[in-house]
């Protein structure tokens, strides 16, 4: 391989590795909002059942007593 060709060669690949550098930033950002989002809907869930449960038993659940307890 020339001199010319190895240049060539190293330019491409130097570029390439920065807009995959670029693109895992930004994968990284949207999995980090997504995970921001999830724990969001998770916690709306958790006080959906913990409020359900209080409707159907008429009381608080156990744990949430205990949690309360405890602090």
């Amino acid at each position: 391989m020339s001199l010319k060709a190895t240049i060539e060669k190293i330019k491409s690949l130097e570029a390439e590795k920065k807009n995959l550098l670029l693109e895992i930033e930004g994968l990284k950002k949207i999995a980090d909002a997504k995970a921001l989002a999830l724990e969001s809907e998770v916690g709306a869930l958790r006080d959906e059942v913990k409020t359900l449960k209080i409707a159907i038993n008429g009381e608080p659940p156990a744990e949430s007593m205990n949690k309360t307890v405890n602090q």
